[in-house]
C-alpha cells in the first residue's frame, strides 16, 4: 500500500514540476551559464520547496489552503514582481556581457546561495499546497489516509521533482559545453524574455481580476 502511495507521489511530483514555467527556464539558464553544479543546486532548491509544500499538504492541506486564500492575490502579485525583476536583471547582465564587461562569476557563487535563491523563488507559489492537498484529500479514504502512506506520497513527489529539475540542469550543462558563446547568449536572451513575459502575464491577470 505504501509503495502505491509512493507511485502516486511520483506522478503528482512530475505533474507539478514538468509544465514549463519560469523556474524551469531559470534552472536551464543557470546551468547554461555556470555548468551542472549551479544548475543542480538551483533544481534542488525548487525540489525542496515542492517537498515542503507536499509535506504541508499531507499534514494540513485543506486548512492551509483556506488560510492562504485571502493572501492569494498579494502572493501572485509578489511572484509577478519577482519574475519581472529576475528577467530584467538577466537582460541587464546580458547587456553588460555584450558591452564587453567581465562576465558574472556564476561558478564562484556559493552553492548554498543558489539553493536558497531558488528555494525562496519556488516558495512564492503556495498554490502548490492546494495541488498536493487536493490529490491527498481526494484519495483520503484509501492508502493515503495513513501516516506511512502520506510520508511515501511526499517522498515520491520529492524524488520526481528533484529528478526533473536535475534533468533540466543536465540539459543546460550540456548546452554550456557544446553550444557556441553566441548561441548561449541568444538562448539566455530568449529565456529571460520568457521570464519577463510570464511575470507580465501574472501581473495582468491579477490586475484585471
Amino acid at each position: 500500500m505504501e509503495w502505491r502511495a509512493f507511485g502516486e507521489g511520483v506522478i503528482a511530483g512530475y505533474g507539478i514540476a514538468i509544465p514549463v514555467g519560469a523556474i524551469a527556464i531559470l534552472i536551464v539558464d543557470t546551468a547554461l551559464r555556470g555548468g551542472f553544479v549551479p544548475g543542480f543546486m538551483a533544481g534542488a532548491g525548487a525540489a525542496s520547496a515542492d517537498l515542503l509544500y507536499a509535506a504541508l499538504a499531507a499534514v494540513a492541506g485543506q486548512t492551509l489552503a483556506l488560510a492562504l486564500a485571502p493572501f492569494a492575490v498579494t502572493l501572485r502579485l509578489l511572484s509577478a514582481l519577482v519574475l519581472l525583476a529576475l528577467g530584467g536583471w538577466g537582460l541587464w547582465r546580458l547587456h553588460r556581457r555584450t558591452a564587453g564587461a567581465a562576465p558574472d562569476p556564476v561558478v564562484a557563487a556559493s552553492a548554498w546561495r543558489t539553493y536558497t535563491q531558488f528555494l525562496g523563488l519556488t516558495l512564492l507559489n503556495p498554490l502548490t499546497v492546494a495541488y498536493f492537498g487536493s490529490l491527498i484529500l481526494g484519495n483520503g479514504a484509501g492508502h493515503l489516509a495513513t501516516t506511512a502512506g502520506r510520508v511515501m506520497f511526499v517522498l515520491g513527489a520529492a524524488v520526481a521533482s528533484l529528478s526533473w529539475q536535475s534533468l533540466l540542469a543536465l540539459i543546460g550543462a550540456a548546452a554550456h559545453r557544446r553550444l557556441s558563446p553566441r548561441f548561449q547568449l541568444l538562448t539566455s536572451l530568449l529565456g529571460n524574455l520568457i521570464v519577463l513575459l510570464l511575470g507580465l502575464r501574472i501581473a495582468w491577470q491579477v490586475l484585471a481580476a
